[in-house]
């Protein structure tokens, strides 16, 4: 597994979404690395852990990522935020502070959860990679960015940082839209033992805010925040906000 490791101060884990690698988040390194030692992952299959031999599980991904970064709150994107709810909900002693960027407990409608989307957009990508991977992958970007105010330098930041690092493999993704499909953690959150921040984009087409606002009134000490003009990328379009809300949740529950 591969991890960078930025900046100074106490730590902080930032888990990427489908497709991506912690590259991504450079406009948050920028605004956080001189008050905080960001360890960006690249989970299993994707940037330089596209050889990792860990499967895309939580369960895997959860116990690789707690052996390669110290004790300190996590924050996950989208796919990275299923990974850090279940560290958080399974490993508390691990993981104290659990931040949700952009990131569901369930990413699709169903009984008694009506803010997700249809699990047939998951199934429609994970068709399109068998017929026109490269082609699917920047369908996908499309799909984040639209909503935003900024779409078309979203995408073009997303497609430059898409393969900055080599390409994901074919068996990762696929793993991660069946992730995105099958889980459910909603059960987790009555019972998370350690305080959450839910940050949402108002114009988010993969995770409606609604989403992060009722999984965030399911949990106790939870907070939810949202990014009004924001897509499923806020990291991007608004930078200096979502590091102030970080900054400040970070450094009240520092490890």
């Amino acid at each position: 597994m591969f991890v960078e490791t930025r900046g100074e101060g106490p730590p902080l884990v930032l888990l990427h979404g489908w497709a991506m690698h912690g590259g991504v988040f450079a406009p948050l390194v920028e605004r956080l690395s001189s008050r905080f030692t960001l360890h960006l992952v690249d989970l299993p299959g994707h940037g330089y852990s596209r050889d990792s031999g860990v499967p895309l599980r939580l369960d895997a991904c959860v116990d690789a990522v707690r052996d390669v970064v110290p004790h300190a709150p996590w924050c996950g994107w989208s796919l990275g935020g299923l990974v850090a709810l279940h560290a958080a909900a399974t490993r508390p002693g691990d993981v104290p502070a659990l931040a949700m960027l952009c990131a569901s407990p369930c990413f699709v409608k169903g009984e008694g959860w009506k803010h997700g989307v249809s699990a047939e957009i998951f199934r429609s990508f994970a068709d399109g990679l068998r017929n026109d991977y490269r082609g699917t992958l920047q369908l996908f970007i499309a799909l984040e960015a639209f909503g935003s105010d900024h779409a078309k330098d979203d995408i073009r930041s997303l497609r430059g940082e898409l393969f900055a690092r080599g390409e994901p493999s074919a068996e990762a993704l696929a793993a991660g839209l069946e992730l995105l499909e099958t889980s459910d953690l909603r059960d987790a959150l009555p019972t998370l033992s350690v305080p959450s921040l839910w940050i949402g984009g108002r114009r988010d087409r993969l995770v409606d805010p609604r989403a992060m606002q009722a999984a965030a009134a399911l949990a106790p000490n939870a907070s939810a925040h949202v990014i009004e003009h924001a897509g499923h990328a806020p990291f991007l379009t608004h930078a200096d906000e979502v590091a102030t809300l970080l900054a400040d949740f970070a450094t009240e529950h520092a490890a």
